[in-house]
């Protein structure tokens, strides 16, 4: 009853039971909708941990494929290194290798020593007899070198076609005379030097010229000097055109053997002993009419101690496996060649060569599998780590299935001493939002199934308990229009 001014206003009074039933329906929704809000929360964290494993396999994937590239310092500029080194970088560009070539040119193989010994460039090409860095390596043979030594017979005299012979006829003869030498690089200066002080000349006695090579038609016709020089490959174009030169100025060559090249090969290492062949630079007349001993000297690709094994023998094996189609563009890369893998060699070659060349390159699963055991390490402890999290995150809803069970042991109770169908039905909507709950938990994976059996124990104790007391009741009939309302 309310006063209202002079009058009083009856209000009816609401059921208390049915008032705290109400009020215990409101504190339910509340309670399921928020454990409904926080499994879409785990839900949603589970998701992003997913993503985030993604992104970091997908990035270390994209790390372990993406090519390297090395830098190769060679010069000089328009040399036939240097073109040899583009259409290799191109090449691996075009067939999209694994290992790219990344060019910089220098003024000659001395500088690209330079950088590869400052840490500037990860591979040079250079002569084997070159100053090489402590850390450099080899990792192929470009080519073989051949020391050419050669004197002008002179030309005939007019009207005669007799041949004049030529004063310098050995080495012998080069004392107090002029040599001349192709290129300027001072390698080729001291190989000359170690070849007459081998041969028993006195170098100081040899006077040396240098010239370049776009200088060799000055040089032909330089009429001071006594004998030439060159070293390069057997079927260089600057050796032949320098043949060609000075026969053409000072008439046919006389070829000068170097009789101790056995012997300069076993003292300096670097250097092999090597034989000439008969008519190799020119057919008619014969450019040499016979073999000859000489030396030659290894230009070689070195690389830094420590670069990769792996990188090193993938670039190893790109190398002579593109070597023969490549020399239809560019002559030269027919001459690469695997270098010989002897421990006690005077410039070691690569580890990673090595294993190439040896075949003792090592499996992809031999390579990685420190990294796949670390891998599972990790894996299994986040695997653990995982399910805590997850048993961590779900305990709430473990203790709440707990309660359902004790809830329901409660029901039975009420089941029992119920008076009407009404209410035995109310239970059974109370038992079904509960069996509704118990679901949901073992969908999310927050109760196993040995919780599911227990529950499922329960329920069929209370159902066993509403059938007893409808019997006792006698009151199937009713319950049935109860029902049907």
């Amino acid at each position: 009853m309310v006063f209202l001014g002079s009058e009083y206003l009856f209000v009816p009074c609401l059921n208390p039971a049915a008032a705290m039933s109400s009020t215990d329906d409101v504190s339910e929704t509340r309670d399921l909708s928020g454990r409904r809000r926080k499994r879409r929360n785990y839900s949603l964290l589970v998701l992003a941990a997913g993503m985030l494993l993604f992104c970091a396999a997908a990035g270390t994937l994209y790390y372990a494929l993406k090519p390297t590239t090395l830098r190769i310092a060679v010069g000089p500029p328009g040399s036939d290194d240097q073109k040899l080194v583009q259409a290799l970088a191109q090449s691996f560009d075009l067939d999209r290798y694994s290992v790219r070539l990344s060019p910089i040119t220098t003024e000659g193989a001395v500088e690209s020593l330079g950088l590869l010994g400052a840490g500037k460039a990860d591979l040079g090409v250079a002569r084997g007899d070159l100053d090489m860095p402590s850390e450099a390596e080899t990792v192929a043979i470009v080519r073989k070198n051949f020391v050419v030594l050669w004197s002008p017979s002179g030309l005939p005299a007019k009207g005669s076609k007799r041949q004049p012979a030529a004063k310098i006829k050995t080495l012998d003869d080069l004392a107090d005379h002029r040599v001349g030498v192709i290129g300027k690089t001072p390698a080729n200066v001291a190989l000359l030097r170690l070849i007459l002080t081998e041969s028993g000349v006195d170098a100081d006695k040899v006077t040396v010229k240098q010239f370049a090579i776009k200088e060799i038609e000055e040089m032909a016709h330089d009429s001071s000097l006594d004998a030439f020089m060159a070293v390069g490959p057997l079927d260089s174009k600057i050796t032949t055109d320098a043949l060609t030169a000075t026969a053409r100025a000072r008439g046919e060559p006389k070829f000068l053997p170097i009789d101790v090249s056995e012997a300069i090969a076993l003292k300096h290492p670097l250097y092999e002993s090597e034989e000439i062949p008969g008519s190799i630079f020119n057919a008619k007349p014969a450019w040499p009419d016979d073999k000859i001993d000489t030396i030659s000297v290894n230009h070689l690709i070195v690389a830094r101690k420590a670069l990769s094994e792996t990188t090193v023998a993938t670039l190893a094996r790109q190398l002579f496996s593109i070597r023969q189609a490549l020399a239809k563009q560019v002559p030269g890369a027919a001459h690469i060649k695997k270098p010989d893998t002897d421990k006690d060699a005077e410039l070691p070659v690569h580890r990673g060569a090595a294993a190439y060349i040896d075949g003792n390159e090592r499996t992809f699963l031999e390579k990685y599998s420190d990294y796949f055991w670390f891998a599972i390490l990790v894996l299994s402890g986040l695997g653990s780590a995982g399910a805590w999290f997850r048993h961590f995150w779900k305990r709430d809803e473990r203790e709440l299935n707990t309660s359902h069970r004790d809830r329901i042991l409660d029901l039975i109770s009420r089941a029992r001493v119920a008076e009407t169908p009404e209410q035995l039905l109310a239970l059974e909507d109370e038992v079904d939002a509960i069996l509704r709950e118990t679901l949901d938990a073992y969908d999310d994976g927050a109760i196993e199934e040995e919780d599911l059996s227990a529950s499922s124990l329960v329920l069929e104790q209370f159902h066993h308990a509403v059938a007893d007391r409808r019997l006792a009741m006698n009151g199937t009939p009713e319950l049935a229009r109860v029902r049907a309302r």
